[in-house]
């Protein structure tokens, strides 16, 4: 059934309850995500199953590896048929396998089951960027990527602390049972009351889809035929921003596998010595993430009415990594074990405050293709966040892998010099292809 706009003409704000919603899917992605790292800590996980810190390495890349094969056709997807329905198939998937997760038995098993479980959530980003895309003018989508990041990130942050309160109470499975069974609310929510375009949704009012459709590009018909793919695949700003987001993705993903493991072992902020604090530790790089997520969103738009695409978007981003980079550093050789999860901290948030950027700078360039371009760049972020976990065990000096993601960092701030915000991929001349 067809649906109009709010006839009243009431000035609405549906696409802040849009936004909501979308808090709330990042939110849980990174509960899910990050709570087989600490519950590996904390619980009996390892010694049950019979894994070696090495085969856990693997398992959380398996998850990675499974995002990454299905991270652009997940895009696409949702370039085509509407970000309402491939979002409602991806929570429910995602979340059965999380709960699917309780019933792993050995290596194998839970091989399987991340695997499962990463194919599942694959494109869940991408089509939250080209949700936002649709329901957001421009000079509003830098703080509501911020805001978007800042309830994944406060997710994963509260995580560890969650899994150490429920360890009290129950065992390790029913973890992923508790958390699994909150995706199915928000998907049955989100398809009961989200529409793919403003002007389907019957809340807003006409003078809040004027003021979203004012402010975004020209939608141009969806077309991706071999031609499309070749310019969207060579462009220079893409290529550029796939690199970046390979450098970022690489060190913030030690903060949500290895880091509880690092700060117990080679920190000694031990739960046993410590007790929840040490949960508070290992969480706060993604919790003190979600204010850098606000703030880095907000500062980007601010930027951009004043100084243009460039220095909001890019300027803000190279910034950001360089930041990153130095204090990953300084807290794999600083002798003191707070100075060095603080540092830690302050590096995840560094590499934080750019997201609001950079997911912008994807909506800014990709014209119809939002999700699609979205989903290139965090691709070639699972890449690294596949290969982070899987280097960690293997230096015998923690020191040595900390090092590499701070100088991956900085590799990702130089990237940042070739981007062009200002030029949609299909309008860029021959010399901005590779």
């Amino acid at each position: 059934m067809s649906m109009q706009a709010d006839p009243s003409g009431t000035p609405t704000m549906i696409r802040r309850k849009v936004l909501a919603m979308t808090v709330a899917l990042g939110a849980l992605t990174y509960l899910d995500r990050v709570c087989l790292s600490h519950a590996g800590v904390t619980a009996s996980i390892k010694e049950e199953l019979g894994i070696s810190d090495k085969q856990m390495g693997v398992v959380f890349s398996t998850f990675t590896l499974a995002y990454a094969l299905f991270e652009i056709p997940t895009g696409a997807w949702g370039d085509r048929v509407g970000t309402r329905r491939v979002l409602t198939r991806i929570v429910a998937w995602w979340s059965a396998f999380t709960i699917a997760t309780a019933a792993a038995f050995n290596l194998r098993s839970l091989l399987a089951v991340r695997f499962l479980f990463g194919a599942g959530e694959a494109g869940a980003f991408p089509n939250v960027a080209r949700t936002l895309s649709r329901w957001f003018p421009t000079a509003e989508r830098g703080a509501a990527q911020g805001f978007f990041f800042a309830g994944a990130h406060l997710g994963g942050g509260l995580s560890p602390i969650l899994v150490s309160i429920l360890l009290g109470f129950v065992p390790w499975r029913w973890i992923f049972v508790v958390f699994g069974s909150i995706g199915f609310v928000w998907a049955w929510a989100w398809y009961s009351w989200f529409r793919d375009e403003p002007s389907e949704h019957p809340s807003v009012s006409p003078e809040e889809l004027e003021y979203i459709e004012s402010g975004r590009s020209p939608s141009k018909p969806h077309r991706l035929d071999l031609a499309a793919l070749t310019t969207i695949a060579s462009n220079r700003s893409l290529l550029a921003l796939c690199l970046m987001y390979f450098t970022q993705a690489y060190g913030f993903y030690f903060n949500i596998t290895w880091l509880p493991t690092y700060l117990a072992r080679d920190r000694g902020l031990t739960p046993e010595r410590l007790g929840l604090l040490a949960g508070v530790l290992a969480g706060l790089p993604l919790i003190v993430s979600a204010v850098a997520d606000v703030a880095g969103g907000l500062t980007s738009d601010r930027l951009v009415r004043a100084r243009g695409r460039w220095i909001g978007r890019c300027g803000l981003g190279c910034a950001s990594l360089v930041v990153a980079g130095l204090a990953m550093m300084a807290g794999a050789t600083v002798p003191d074990a707070l100075a060095a999860a603080l540092l830690i901290t302050l590096s995840g948030a560094a590499a934080s405050f750019l997201l609001g950027a950079c997911w912008s700078v994807c909506q800014d360039v990709a014209g119809p293709h939002a999700a699609l371009v979205a989903a290139c760049m965090n691709t070639s972020g699972q890449v690294g966040a596949f290969i982070s976990p899987i280097i960690f065990p293997h230096f015998a000096n923690p020191a040595i892998p900390l090092c590499i993601a701070g100088g991956l960092y900085l590799l990702g701030a130089a990237s940042w010099l070739l981007v062009d915000p200002s030029r949609p991929i299909g309008d860029a001349s021959p010399a901005e292809h590779l």
